[in-house]
Parts: C-alpha cells; structure tokens; sequence
C-alpha cells in the first residue's frame, strides 16, 4: 500500500497524464476543425493524436484508481507513441508532409509516457 507522500506522487502523476491528454485533444481538435496551428499538419498523425489524447485521459483516471493497470496503459501509450514516431520519423522529409514540429512533439509525447 503507497504511504502519503507515494500517493501524492501519484496523484501528480495523474494530474499531469489528465492535463496533457487534455491538451492534447483540445489542440488536435482545434486543428482539425481548421485552426491554423503554424505548420503542416499530416492528417494521420492528427487523428491519432486525437485518439491518444482521450487514451492519456482514461489511462490518467485508471491509474488513479489502480496503479499496476495504469502502468500497463503507460506503457502501451510509450509503445503506441514509439510506433508512430518511428513512422513518422519513416516518412519525414525537409519539406515533406511532416513537419519537423510534429517529429518534436512525438518525441516528447513518447518520452513523457516513458517516464
């Protein structure tokens, strides 16, 4: 059992899985509706960032209520992450229908989720 100051932890934890999921989705919805977010935007890549925004949220709320099962939701997250950033990182050329805004944000989405 996780004495306060674990729980506490956890609760940051979550807080922050919740919020960046949030973001997340509220930013990849923006820009599907059209907002012009200052860079080319690869449809694929924003759907599914929109889709894992809602997974950060609803692996957040699982950890809160079991943390063993909100690390295995973590970890799939790093996987899924991973996976499309290597994707990404496949198709990725100067001037190309990724830009180099989206590799960096994949990157840190991937190391965010790793951590």
């Amino acid at each position: 059992m996780l004495h306060l100051h674990g729980k506490k932890l956890v609760l940051a934890v979550v807080i922050a899985a919740v919020l960046f999921g949030v973001a997340t989705t509220i930013a990849g919805v923006r820009a599907l509706l059209g907002a012009d977010p200052g860079y080319i935007v690869y449809p694929p890549l924003l759907r599914f960032n929109i889709i894992m925004g809602v997974a950060y949220v609803a692996v957040g709320i699982i950890a809160w209520r079991s943390l063993k099962v909100g690390v295995y939701g973590a970890a799939a997250i790093c996987v899924l992450n991973l996976s499309a950033l290597g994707f990404i990182r496949y198709l990725y050329t100067p001037n190309g229908p990724i830009a180099s805004e989206s590799l960096q944000a994949m990157t840190f989405r991937t190391v965010v989720w790793f951590v």
